[in-house]
């Protein structure tokens, strides 16, 4: 008898617990989720390039000589700061000396023979004027008088030849700066065309960086950019000064530079830098939407969508940049096609949704 009685009991338990439980699922299916919807919208989305490189300065070079001869004097140090025509550099020219005592004898030759042929000139001429001498004379104290010019004014120009010379003997720094580097040490041989001192500008630098073949074309001059300086953690705006035409000894890539606005005294060359560039030459419509809409299943993306029976159908989306609070739709949705932006309850597939 007691056994029955369990038996009975349990059955209607059951039964209870089963007709409850439908009827909640009944109540779920039917109860609509209030919500918030917003559109899809087109806009014009800038195409943004990123690339990245490393900090230049805008002057700087490799100073070298065009002679021979061994260092005297080096009294610089990499580091230094330096002015305009502060001296870097000696380079032994006692053969110049030489060549300049030379040149000067020859000047001071020179000088006296054009006086004493434009003395015979003068006289000849007033001979011949007094019909005293032939005319075969005055043109051989014309041509004498021709050559003595053109002899003394070869000197001079050789003399200027040597002058410069000194230039290549005592190296200054054509412009303010910081010495980055020294290739040779006092007593050693200095050649032609060899470097000698590294030279850079302090206060003025640019980001270099490399373009492919498929975005160089949308780059403009004068372009805005930012160029964020990884080691410092810094962001400056920087400006498109230069674009190269050729990509010939760059494998390919396009070599850009980008003027920095005010750095601090926190950078320097060779730093590494990435750069994105907000204005291109072209334009492209695209889809966005709210981000804060987006609902994310593992590596998925996706929105709840309304269907014409108002109910919510969730459907997954490639999407592209972020820009602001909206997010770029690459696919899975149309321009003004409706999406739940926010909702109430908790939202399913076939879920019935009221707005």
């Amino acid at each position: 008898m007691k056994t029955i009685n369990y038996l009975t009991i349990l059955i209607i338990l059951l039964t209870v617990f089963a007709c409850g439980s439908d009827d909640q699922h009944t109540i779920a299916d039917t109860k609509a989720v209030a919500v918030k919807v917003a559109k899809a919208s087109s806009q014009s989305m800038g195409s943004t390039i990123g690339a990245s490189g490393t900090i230049e300065a805008k002057n700087s070079t490799n100073l070298s000589t065009r002679m021979m001869g061994f260092v005297t004097s080096l009294p610089v140090k990499v580091g230094q700061k330096v002015k305009k025509g502060q001296l870097l550099i000696s380079i032994n020219n006692a053969d110049l000396n030489a060549k300049k005592a030379q040149v000067e004898a020859s000047i001071t030759q020179a000088q006296s023979a054009l006086e004493n042929a434009e003395k015979d000139y003068n006289r000849f001429k007033a001979l011949f004027d007094k019909n005293s001498a032939s005319q075969k004379e005055l043109d051989d104290m014309t041509t004498r008088f021709e050559m003595a010019k053109a002899n003394y004014e070869a000197a001079s120009q050789m003399k200027k030849e040597v002058l410069a010379q000194y230039a290549y003997s005592n190296i200054t720094a054509p412009f303010d700066g910081v010495v980055t580097n020294t290739f040779i040490k006092e007593g050693g041989m200095a050649n032609p065309g060899m470097p000698l001192v590294a030279l850079e500008g302090g206060k003025q630098y640019e980001a270099a960086v490399m373009i492919s073949e498929n975005d160089i074309s949308k780059l403009k001059q004068e372009a805005k950019a930012k160029v964020l300086v990884k080691s410092l953690g810094k962001e400056f705006t920087g400006t498109v000064t230069e674009i190269s035409k050729s990509a010939k000894n760059t494998a390919g890539q396009y070599i850009v530079k980008v003027s920095l606005e005010e750095p601090t005294s926190d950078v320097y060359a060779g730093m590494f830098v990435n750069v994105s560039f907000s204005e291109t030459t072209e334009s492209q419509k695209g889809i966005t939407m709210n981000k804060s809409a987006i609902v994310s299943k593992g590596q998925l993306s996706g929105v709840y969508v309304v269907s014409s029976e108002k109910v919510a159908i969730l459907r997954w989306l490639r999407l592209g940049k972020t820009i602001g609070g909206d997010v770029e739709v690459l696919s899975g949705l149309k321009p003004g096609e409706t999406y739940i932006s926010s909702a109430d309850g908790k939202l399913y597939n076939g879920a019935k949704v009221t707005f």
